[in-house]
């Protein structure tokens, strides 16, 4: 029973990847700075000021003044879109356990994607994406956490 269980969270945690892979890289976005400069483009689609992003949509919520999807999807699909890997990570591997290294490990990985989302033009480096993720995946790691969820 225990190794069907574990073959489960095991083959769910490479599902989730796939979706993240997915989600983050191979999803429809317009190539609209296809012509542009490697600078040009960063400069054009990168936020490095935190909350701006996170502002104008809460702003945009309260106004009204975008579809309401737009915003909810962004604010809370990048908190929950990580908030897994705060159960996977630490479920298999034994050394991320501890808040801290957790959270080093995970601000390096949610750098190396956002820095890679560049690169690749695939997506843009926003530093509220990155402070959206972090606070899902902290979030779930808080839930992995609670003494139920590991029984």
């Amino acid at each position: 029973m225990k190794k069907a269980k574990n073959t489960l969270i095991s083959i769910s945690f490479i599902l989730y990847l796939f979706a993240l892979v997915f989600i983050l890289f191979l999803d429809s976005r317009g190539n609209r700075w296809s012509d542009a400069s490697f600078w040009e483009y960063i400069k054009w689609s990168s936020n490095f000021i935190p909350f701006r992003t996170i502002n104008l949509y809460i702003h945009s919520i309260i106004h009204e003044s975008l579809n309401i999807n737009i915003p909810l999807k962004n604010l809370v699909g990048n908190l929950i879109l990580f908030l897994p890997m705060g159960i996977y990570l630490p479920l298999f591997i034994k050394r991320i356990n501890k808040l801290r290294i957790y959270v080093i490990t995970m601000s390096v990985l949610l750098l190396l994607i956002e820095v890679t989302q560049v690169v690749t033009r695939r997506g843009s480096f926003d530093i509220d994406d990155l402070i959206l993720n972090m606070l899902g995946a902290v979030i779930g790691f808080a839930i992995w956490n609670v003494r139920f969820v590991h029984k």
